[in-house]
Formats: structure tokens, C-alpha cells, sequence
């Protein structure tokens, strides 16, 4: 088992800053993208180091300061840039695949990218308070004092980590909200000015009737594709064990699992395995023996490429599209 391995790698370099506690913009991703992309193919890869830190970022941009680090920390943690062994800034492939102008989903307008990003940013990045409350937080409801308080031990625990400043665990805690929670409305009806985050869509972190108090909604998710849910799990595996087989138990609750990460119910999991065959196109399958839950592949899982799975929801959109 890789576990282990898991484990240290969410948390390698924990960040608790970076965002300036300006949580994801819509169109943020899009935009450094953009910036970076054109340099990155025209052999300029070098000019990139640049592109976030001379006084042309705040025009280039068109935010302040602060606003241009934030975009850059975000569009790491979505798995949107990356550095390359020279600290030039690259785009990943995710993004090649979505975010150009003749990719798969350019303006963010399927559902599934903003899962593909969510999964990113909460099991596979180091924005250790977003891992911390999507996979090892085990109740439903928590307040902001709470995820502080959670931190803080976290911290105290690893010798690496306690030095942390509370107000800077306050702050992260905080933009996490702002984040994955829609603005309370002065009106009735629901506006979209209330949207402040496009990860709010997801409608994963959601207010109770309590004070200040939200709960994590765990369920089916009806706007989460197969697709970026076999992108999950083929991700997920491949980090966790290299055995051809892997539980319903890890998937469901494992740290860093669909499961946990995607907030599904083990009936939830369990009812998109059941049909993993077909929509995987044979390659991984549902059995259940000797009381065993599990899925397997006789594929090489290392050669198995996450995004292969993603691009089904795409697919599906576009063919439901021209019917209509």
C-alpha cells in the first residue's frame, strides 16, 4: 500500500497563505492560462518567470497586486500551471485539454471542470485546510472557530508546522468559506451576485439554520459526470496502491478518496460502481466475491491516463447538444 506516500504528499509543503484571502474567480483560471499558454508554445518558456511578478502582471491582468499572486496560487492548486525544473511556469495538461479557446471547455461552463478542480485542490495540492476538511474531518457540521481550533492541533502535532500563525489559519479558514459558500442574500430570491466563488456551485459547504455554522453535504450529487468521477478514482488509485484491485471501503473513506473528497455517501459510490464497466469502457470493473466489494483492472493502472475519463463528460454534453 501507498498510503503512506498519500499521506505526505498532500502534505509535503503545506499552505495556509498564498491566496491574499481572495478566494477563485470566475475567469481567473482562463486568464493565466491565457497569459502563460501563447509564451509556453512559442518558445519563450523562460519570459513566464516573469509574468506574475513585474508591474505589467497588474495591467496584464487587470487586478491589483495581491488579486495577481492570488490567481497564481489558485491556478496552481486547480493543477492549471505548474513549474517546470527551471521554475519556469507551465501549463498542465488538464488545462491544455479545457482552457484554450478550441478546448473542451474554455469558459467553465460544465460542471465537471469545476469538480476536476475541486478534486485538485482537495486531494492533490498542498492547501492543507481544504484536505484537512474534506478528508479527515469525520462530522457533517463545524463554524469557522472549529476548522480554526482543528488546524491548530493539526499544526501543533508536526513539528514542520508550529510555527503557524493563528490569524493565518483564521484568514485560510475564512477564504475557504468564501470559497465553497455562496454570499448570504439581502433579498428573497437568489441572485447570482451571491455566487462570489464558481466552486460554490458545487454546493458542497453549505449554511445551516445555526449562526455561522455550515455543513459539509454529502450525497449524490446529480452534477457530478462520470466522467470526472473515473478521473477521480483513476487518480486516486494510482497514488494509493499499485494492486489491481481497489475496495469500496478506500474509495468511500480513505483520505484523499472520491468518497471523502467528492462528499459521497458509500450508496453514492457504490451506485456509480455498479455501471463502471460500461462507462469505462471495460476498462475497470465492478465484482463482488466472497463478500468482497471491489473494483479491478486487468490494464496497466500506470499507464492508465486520468483525463481519458474526464473528456466522457465532455463528450456527452456536446452529443446532447446536437440533438438538441
Amino acid at each position: 500500500m501507498r498510503r503512506g506516500l498519500l499521506y505526505e504528499e498532500a502534505f509535503k509543503k503545506p499552505q495556509f497563505s498564498g491566496h491574499e484571502t481572495f478566494p477563485l474567480r470566475y475567469g481567473w483560471l482562463k486568464k493565466v492560462f491565457d497569459a502563460v499558454y501563447p509564451l509556453e508554445q512559442g518558445g519563450r518558456r523562460s519570459e513566464t518567470k516573469e509574468l506574475f511578478l513585474n508591474e505589467e502582471a497588474i495591467a496584464r491582468f487587470g487586478v491589483g497586486k495581491n488579486m495577481v499572486g492570488s490567481m497564481r496560487h489558485w491556478a496552481t492548486a486547480c493543477h492549471v500551471i505548474d513549474e517546470d525544473e527551471d521554475k519556469n511556469i507551465v501549463t498542465t495538461d488538464l488545462a491544455q485539454l479545457l482552457l484554450p479557446d478550441d478546448g473542451l471547455d474554455p469558459w467553465l461552463e460544465n460542471s465537471s471542470s469545476l469538480w476536476a478542480f475541486h478534486w485538485n485542490i482537495a486531494s492533490n495540492s498542498a492547501k492543507a485546510t481544504y484536505i484537512w476538511l474534506f478528508s479527515h474531518y469525520n462530522n457533517t457540521s463545524f463554524d469557522r472557530d472549529t476548522l480554526v481550533k482543528l488546524m491548530l492541533e493539526v499544526c501543533a502535532s508536526r513539528d514542520d508546522w508550529r510555527n503557524m500563525a493563528e490569524t493565518t489559519i483564521r484568514r485560510d479558514v475564512e477564504c475557504l468559506i468564501r470559497a465553497y459558500v455562496n454570499k448570504p442574500s439581502k433579498q428573497d430570491a437568489f441572485t447570482e451576485e451571491q455566487i462570489e466563488s464558481p466552486l460554490a456551485e458545487l454546493g458542497l459547504v453549505q449554511p445551516t439554520n445555526k449562526n455561522d455554522t455550515f455543513q459539509l453535504r454529502r450525497g449524490h450529487h446529480a452534477s457530478l459526470g462520470d466522467g470526472v468521477f473515473l478521473y477521480a478514482l483513476v487518480d486516486f488509485w494510482k497514488r494509493y496502491t499499485a494492486a489491481k484491485t481497489l475496495s469500496l471501503e478506500a474509495i468511500s473513506y480513505e483520505p484523499c478518496s472520491p468518497g471523502r473528497v467528492l462528499c459521497l455517501d458509500e450508496d453514492a459510490v457504490a451506485e456509480r460502481l455498479y455501471a463502471i464497466e460500461e462507462i469505462s469502457g471495460g476498462r475497470i470493473a465492478w465484482t463482488e466475491t466472497a463478500g468482497l466489494r471491489q473494483v479491478t483492472t486487468k490494464y496497466d493502472l500506470e499507464k492508465m491516463n486520468p483525463l481519458d475519463f474526464l473528456k466522457l463528460d465532455y463528450t456527452a454534453t456536446r452529443l446532447r447538444k446536437k440533438v438538441a
